[in-house]
């Protein structure tokens, strides 16, 4: 086979994917309707409010010892 019909049936898979995908998720066709989550713009902000109103805290960094499996607290040199 030429690598220019190899190049075409990869392009060909590709597009026949991309309108089954398309005609499946926004037709439709199997039922089914997009959830008020997804489409209601007013939860999207209340959401998007909760997630930077949440403290953003952590621990010291640790790395863990793949020998023994214990987990060590990492000092920085000046300590």
């Amino acid at each position: 086979m030429s690598g220019a019909k190899i190049i075409g049936a990869i392009v060909g898979t590709f597009g026949i994917a991309y309108v089954c995908d398309y005609v499946i998720s926004d037709y439709k066709i199997f039922g089914g309707t997009i959830p008020s989550t997804v489409s209601n713009k007013e939860w999207q902000e209340e959401t998007d409010k909760k997630f930077q109103a949440w403290a953003r805290t952590a621990g010291p960094p640790v790395v863990m010892n793949p020998i023994s499996r214990q987990n060590y607290i990492v000092k920085s040199r000046s300590d």
